[in-house]
């Protein structure tokens, strides 16, 4: 079948199957166009699709969502006001506390602009253009190209799209593939670097009931914090912002979920899926609960630790969660043998309908999954690197610089590029704030510990030369005491220098990155050929799947704009349980132990004696697709309203990745009406309510 009749044929299944759509779906700006215009009024939509996404401007109500480069936040005012959640802001909080400003435990106001924050290295970027490139990705790569070939081209294809688009002052781009490479989308974005906290609670607020509420509901945490966007010097003025909803939501009512929701896995097959749950989410697990024991243990007492060292607990903690959640999920879901049999299906289908390209594709997608499940462990403890140890990270990103800056710009690997490296230069000068030397040593002695133990054809060979037979805990020791990495002032002239020079430091550090250097690169190499296998064999197979499902299919999540159309909705999470769709702050008061992570702030329950507490809503359910990179997703109501931020899933539902299930689909945001009234009862922020629109 060519991909002319295919699309006509998808178009077709498109326009009969609107109607059968349910909450499914991460959308599109340009898949929303597509919708039937009838079925989304019919679920509450009272806007007109056009006032979401104007396809001869590319920009619509959608783009006041912007995307903070792993969350998601909306601009909530025409001065530059934006709301996200309190932990997508967390790293600009820590940046500007010490322990005599302790803004990470008591929170932050600026009442006026001149007091607000700045974030060294925080950005967002406002989507602007959206344009298909399919043809000249594909027309870019040479016939009878390997697979190592294809990668590259296709690498070179982008690089070139992205320098052209580029030339726009201002301007920030990306070229993104979905369904593995069936569609490939320029998207063009206006970046913002100048990026101020306005507003952030305590983190009692922004983070009650901490890791054992986390995933689960009922929940009753206030995930939300304010910055305002600046461009030369002033607030930046939006062309499109959320007003914001008094009203609030209640069972039934229709919302929609907007962000930059960042990978799901929908489209593996049962094989593939089998070594995400095998390998990345159970070693993630195993790894990363190794390293939040050390981190605590290593700070435990020790008040510049605990700071330095919070962003990176913080991440490490909701991505073990996560992993934990995901592992639970797919066996309760049995997932993997559900999509065994749905793969099935589809072959046979295919097989029918002589799609022998789908067929001889997916036959290689799992020749491929099992030869990944040989290097596995190797390859996630190379992986994993820029998660651990910061010294090490640090080292190994400067080695490969030095290398990079030797080539051609465009030639480079793509995060070493001139584009890329005032923002490097800026993240090794301000991970300094987050560096504690006794909790990475001990992280990177856990990770020497671990890649000891791999079995034969999985050694890392720099590993064994030099820590193989010794105390790995006296020789890393003797490691970060012959370093300059670790010093701020250090790494910033190394920042600048020559592979050669680097080498003549004779630096202890740098020798070991140096050391690793080549596996990383073969590492590399072996993950880009298998890349420009999957760009030719996914596309053909999903051609199949998506033709076999006769409806509307949203491709999985790849931290492009994207909305879920949803309901405030409860669900059953085991037999003879219902959860209600929504919180209170009369829920926090209950859960109050006096300790962490229930410890309520004296000013709240201040506050509260002052209200009706179970007449201020705190959390809501729905059943939006959302995933990771949906956090801090403006929630709102079908007029275009803000009336939440996205902040977690439900326990039940973390599995989600790997498929929807309308029975236990549930995302968690925070509800409006707490926020304003924090910032009117509790913190009397008149003059931020006025910039809402709140109060006059």
């Amino acid at each position: 079948m060519t991909i002319r009749t295919w699309l006509q044929w998808t178009a077709c299944l498109a326009a009969a199957a609107a109607m059968a759509l349910a909450d499914e779906g991460k959308w599109t700006p340009q898949q929303v166009l597509q919708l039937d215009a009838a079925w989304l009024r019919q679920q509450g939509l009272e806007l007109p699709v056009s006032r979401l996404w104007d396809p001869q401007r590319g920009t619509g109500l959608l783009a006041a969502t912007v995307s903070t480069g792993g969350c998601s936040a909306g601009f909530v005012s025409a001065t530059g006001l934006m709301l996200t959640n309190h932990h997508c802001l967390f790293g600009v909080i820590q940046e500007n506390s010490r322990p005599d400003r302790d803004l990470i435990t008591n929170g932050f106001l600026a009442r006026t602009p001149e007091e607000e924050l700045r974030g060294t290295t925080t950005r967002v970027t406002v989507p602007r253009k959206f344009t298909d490139v399919t043809r000249e990705m594909e027309s870019a790569i040479p016939a009878g190209a390997g697979d190592l070939a294809r990668a590259k081209a296709i690498e070179t294809k982008q690089k070139a799209l992205v320098a052209a688009c580029e030339k726009t002052p201002g301007a920030r781009c990306s070229v993104a593939a979905f369904e593995g490479g069936l569609q490939y989308v320029l998207v063009e974005s206006f970046e913002l670097t100048d990026i101020r906290l306005v507003y952030a609670p305590p983190r009692a607020i922004g983070e009650f009931g901490g890791e054992p509420d986390n995933f689960r509901w009922p929940r009753h945490t206030g995930d939300f914090a304010m910055a305002r966007a600046y461009q030369d010097g002033k607030p930046y003025h939006p062309e499109f912002f959320f007003p914001i909803s008094r009203a609030g939501v209640k069972a039934g009512d229709f919302v929609m979920v907007l962000g930059y929701p960042g990978r799901t896995m929908r489209s593996l097959t049962a094989g593939e899926m089998a070594n995400e749950r095998d390998y990345r989410f159970r070693l993630r697990a195993e790894v990363y609960g190794e390293w939040i024991g050390l981190l605590e243990e290593s700070t435990k007492g020790r008040a510049q630790g605990s700071i330095a060292v919070a962003a990176t607990l913080k991440s490490l903690n909701n991505t073990h969660t996560n992993a934990l959640g995901q592992l639970a999920g797919m066996a309760r879901g049995r997932i993997v043998e559900k999509q065994q049999a749905q793969d099935g299906q589809v072959m046979a289908w295919a097989e029918e309908h002589k799609f022998a390209g789908a067929v001889e594709a997916k036959k290689e997608l799992d020749r491929l999954a099992e030869e990944s499940r040989r290097s596995a462990r190797h390859d996630f403890l190379l992986q994993a690197i820029p998660s651990g140890p910061l010294a090490l990270k640090q080292a190994t990103t400067l080695v490969r610089l030095a290398a990079e800056r030797a080539k051609p710009d465009a030639e480079r690997e793509g995060e070493f590029m001139e584009r890329q490296l005032a923002r490097l230069r800026a993240t090794l000068e301000r991970e300094q704030k987050s560096f504690y030397q006794p909790a990475d040593e001990a992280l990177l002695a856990a990770y020497v510990e671990r890649a000891l133990k791999l079995g034969a054809g999985e050694r890392i060979a720099a590993i064994d030369e030099r820590f193989r037979g010794v105390s790995v805990g006296e020789a890393v020791a003797r490691l970060y005491a012959a370093t300059k990495v670790t010093d701020a002032s250090e790494r910033l002239k190394m920042f600048a220098e020559s592979t050669e020079q680097l080498r003549a430091r004779q630096d202890a550090l740098l020798d070991l990155a140096f050391a690793l250097e080549p596996e990383l690169r073969a590492w590399q190499t072996a993950a880009r050929t298998r890349d420009g296998a999957l760009a030719r064999l996914r596309p053909e197979w999903r051609r199949a799947v998506i033709a076999h499902a006769g409806k509307p299919v949203a491709p999985d999540a790849n931290s492009t704009l994207r909305v879920s159309f949803a309901h405030i909705a409860g669900y059953v999470p085991r037999d003879g349980v219902f959860y209600t769709p929504q919180t209170t702050l009369a829920g926090m008061i209950e859960k109050h132990t006096g300790e962490e992570p229930f410890a309520v702030p004296a000013i709240i329950l201040e506050a509260a004696r002052r209200v009706k507490p179970e007449q201020i809503p705190l959390d809501f359910l729905s059943n939006a697709d959302t995933t990771g990179g949906n956090s801090g997703s403006p929630v709102v109501n079908g007029r275009g309203e803000l009336v939440g931020l996205n902040f977690d899933r439900v326990w039940e539902n973390v599995a989600n990745d790997f498929g929807y299930n309308p029975e236990i689909a549930r995302n968690v945001s925070v509800d409006i009406r707490f926020f304003l009234w924090l910032l009117e009862d509790v913190q009397k922020a008149d003059n931020i309510l006025r910039e809402l629109g709140v109060k006059r």
